[in-house]
């Protein structure tokens, strides 16, 4: 991480001018600076984790506190965040103590990078750059997260995800490799398989396929019968069963 060389001022400027490069409602700096919690937020965390990594303890925390009460984006000062960090609305993102989060990160709302452990150490995810981590999805466990991944919204990560992958679903599973985009950071959300509506239409085409098979080895096992030949099995009246007494 570079958080360690650069100062506060230098990492805030640049979590305000990602804003404009990644929000289209963003008008310009002023509203970034005085109307996006996300940005007051990650400037509050600057502060703390820089008092954290000198050892102090409940200043941080408090300073944690007042942020989550005025933005509702909870980040764990301990929490190391690379530079140009975004995070979008903002409400309902939780930052655990042992996370780490690489450059030119974008997090949307309802975000979680969670741990799965009591124990001390690290047991939080590691996110590396580029990554884009939709709305509600949650990543949880020290498990890494590959430069320029994508994280669908409401996925829940349980397991590493390799660079430039998409992860979709409950649990996250990789269903397309990295997508070129000619644009700094792809937000296409839209253009996110869907794995399980992809299944459904395979199912559908599947038996459509055999009941085309079906009807023709009924026509063709008609073709040599005279007029006397029963009609075919599929347009036969249904057989009720018999009443039971």
């Amino acid at each position: 991480m570079s958080q360690a060389r650069a100062s506060w001022w230098s990492l805030l400027v640049g979590d305000v001018h990602c804003v404009l490069d990644r929000d289209p409602a963003a008008r310009n700096r002023l509203e970034a600076w005085t109307i996006y919690p996300g940005v007051h937020a990650i400037a509050h965390h600057r502060i703390a984790h820089a008092l954290w990594m000198r050892g102090w303890r409940y200043l941080p925390r408090w300073i944690s506190f007042v942020s989550r009460c005025l933005t509702q984006i909870d980040i764990h000062p301990g929490a190391r965040i690379g530079e140009r960090f975004f995070i979008d609305h903002g409400n309902g993102v939780v930052i655990g103590e042992t996370a780490e989060i690489g450059n030119d990160v974008t997090l949307y709302h309802g975000v979680t990078l969670g741990g799965t452990a009591w124990h001390a150490g690290k047991r939080h995810p590691t996110v590396g750059n580029n990554v884009v981590v939709g709305a509600g999805a949650k990543i949880l466990g020290p498990i890494r997260i590959g430069d320029r991944a994508r994280i669908a919204a409401n996925s829940v990560v349980i397991e590493a995800v390799p660079a430039g992958a998409t992860v979709v679903g409950i649990p996250g599973r990789v269903v397309a490799p990295q997508r070129s985009t000619t644009h700094g950071f792809d937000l296409d959300h839209h253009l996110i398989p869907d794995p399980v509506g992809k299944a459904i239409a395979c199912l559908l085409d599947r038996v459509a396929l055999l009941e085309r098979t079906q009807l023709a080895a009924a026509d063709t096992s008609c073709a040599t019968c005279d007029d006397s030949c029963v009609e075919p099995v599929f347009n036969r009246p249904v057989l009720q069963p018999a009443n039971l007494e």
